[in-house]
């Protein structure tokens, strides 16, 4: 056990907007899915060490000018899902991105700067490498200067370890506390659970992502690790 206790925050809740929506069959082709309205819910997670040291994993889709508008159901609100756990953002000490997704990073800053001014900004040099547009003009730019860039697998505070995990993007990484896997966007809907191999539409390596899933999941299942994942409704499930 890494002695790490991990609190589920709730940025946000609602549909895809109609900028990216599609059919779920064409979203997870060969899935089968009805087409129905996929929900989803935009979770981070907040996690304290035993000598009361923070980490927040993702920062969800930021305000109603963020990066996520055109699409996602902004305002995130991740602050407040953080004052109702008692923590001020100058208490984070160390922000892990899973990827520069506007739902996953736009709550890193604000528009004066990083939202977390003490923190650690960790992400995979191949994420920075590929950063583009709106995410690198308008997130990137802003916490150039707590940027903490790690090479694959690393610990990035006590108890707490990131792991390359690409297709999704190019630097997609999981971050791990004890039996909790934090998945970010490893696993987007619950039919690829149970099918691995079932495409995303907005992968951006559709088949490195399979593969990826495939060999995690598998590891995961191994251990019968508990799955703390970015958009399904409860954020946590037990493998």
């Amino acid at each position: 056990m890494s002695g790490v206790e991990v609190t589920p925050l709730c940025d946000a809740v609602g549909p895809m907007g109609a900028a990216i929506r599609r059919p779920l069959t064409e979203m997870f082709p060969g899935s089968g899915l009805q087409d129905e309205p996929w929900v989803l819910h935009f979770h981070c997670y907040l996690l304290r060490d035993a000598a009361g040291r923070l980490t927040l994993v993702d920062t969800g889709i930021g305000g109603h000018d963020s990066p996520a508008s055109s699409w996602a159901p902004v305002p995130g609100t991740l602050a407040g899902e953080l004052a109702a756990a008692g923590v001020a953002p100058a208490e984070i000490g160390t922000v892990i991105l899973t990827h520069l997704h506007s739902d996953h990073a736009s709550g890193a800053v604000t528009d004066d700067g990083p939202a977390f001014e003490n923190a650690r900004y960790v992400l995979q040099r191949d994420e920075l490498d590929a950063a583009r547009g709106a995410m690198l003009d308008q997130v990137v730019a802003k916490i150039k200067g707590q940027l903490h860039v790690v090479d694959g697998d690393a610990e990035v505070a006590p108890g707490v370890h990131v792991h390359s995990a690409p297709g999704h993007t190019p630097g997609h990484q999981i971050a791990r506390a004890g039996e909790v896997a934090m998945t970010g966007d490893l696993v987007l809907h619950p039919v690829q659970l149970a099918d691995p191999s079932i495409r995303y539409l907005y992968d951006d390596d559709q088949e490195a992502a399979a593969r990826t899933r495939a060999d995690v999941l598998a590891g995961l299942r191994a251990e019968r690790a508990i799955l703390a994942t970015a958009h399904f409704s409860e954020p946590f499930l037990r493998l």
